[in-house]
């Protein structure tokens, strides 16, 4: 059967569908996934050995070339795991008989099976709603998937190479300070200096912080705020794919609720994330694909004093790294 999933907003959406597609394909190895995303996950959905083929969803181009693109894989079977106008009626075009998504806007009058979910009420993680989406293909596909989900036989190599390049004998500590405005709440950044230069006191870690390709001011203005201190600075060109290899050998991933959070998760690196204090928001509804006993989530108040408490709590975590 040629399945096409479909989940083409931002990085860490993406990656919250990983585990159902993985699934679709363990269900019976015959079948061919085909996905439908965001062009800037392309390098990370072509590096999924259980996704064989990628479609993008160009905004620029018309509904109807993206259901052409859409028929020419032959599909017989979709499930939508976020669902608009736009996929949805690019899917009626490209005349899949089978067409699965949640039972939401008015873009489910498109669809031949609509599932209520009540994502709202966050029942569940957006990564088990995107298994449960699944199961309405196949009821008797099972749940459970490998951890790390994503692994790359050369990470080792590539992790090496760069701590040779930038002389590095210790573990790595990452902050990841920005967000991209994909996130509801984050430290502020003397919060995070405060934390980066009690670990630089103990001398245990090296200390690297990465950026974007579209945070070049902030990966400035973080160099002169740490000018002299013995921080990595990684500003990030070499792409996607690259960074989940060298993120995967790290120590730890320090981040607020975004995309890198979910790629650090997915290639099995501990994790320390903080969350809005909203049910919508919270680590509930958000927590990351991968072994959950390696996730630290903080979901940070808005009351200064209990602000304040769980940043000294955040501070005695870090310190307390083994």
């Amino acid at each position: 059967m040629n399945i096409l999933v479909v989940r083409n907003d931002k990085l860490g959406d993406f990656i919250t569908a990983l585990p159902a597609i993985y699934l679709l394909k363990q269900h019976n190895p015959e079948n061919k996934i085909v996905v439908c995303i965001a062009p800037l996950n392309k390098p990370l959905a072509q590096s999924c050995d259980f996704i064989d083929e990628v479609v993008i969803d160009r905004a620029e181009k018309s509904v109807f070339w993206l259901a052409s693109k859409i028929r020419e894989q032959g599909i017989d079977a979709s499930v939508t795991l976020f669902s608009n106008t736009r996929v949805a009626f690019a899917q009626y075009l490209a005349r899949i008989t089978k067409t699965i998504a949640p039972a939401t806007k008015i873009a489910q009058i498109f669809y031949t099976h609509r599932v209520k979910q009540r994502r709202s009420e966050v029942k569940m993680a957006e990564f088990e709603y995107n298994i449960a989406l699944a199961k309405e293909l196949f009821p008797t596909m099972k749940t459970t998937y490998p951890q790390p989900l994503l692994a790359f036989d050369d990470a080792k190599k590539v992790y090496d190479i760069f701590c040779i390049n930038n002389d590095i004998a210790k573990e790595i500590v990452i902050f990841h300070v920005g967000f991209g405005g994909s996130s509801d709440a984050n430290l502020t950044l003397d919060e995070y200096e405060n934390l980066i230069r009690n670990l630089l006191i103990q001398k245990k870690y090296q200390i690297m912080m990465s950026f974007g390709p579209d945070e070049k001011e902030l990966y400035e203005a973080m160099q002169e705020r740490f000018k002299g201190e013995d921080i990595v600075f990684y500003f990030s060109l070499d792409g996607l794919v690259y960074f989940a290899k060298l993120i995967s050998q790290c120590r730890l991933f320090v981040s607020t609720s975004t995309g890198t959070y979910h790629l650090a998760s997915l290639v099995g690196t501990p994790t320390v994330t903080f969350f809005a204090d909203s049910l919508f928001s919270s680590a509930k509804r958000w927590k990351a694909v991968g072994d959950e006993k390696l996730q630290k989530h903080y979901m940070l108040p808005s009351d200064e004093r209990k602000r304040e408490a769980m940043l000294k709590e955040i501070n005695a975590s870090l310190l307390a790294l083994d």
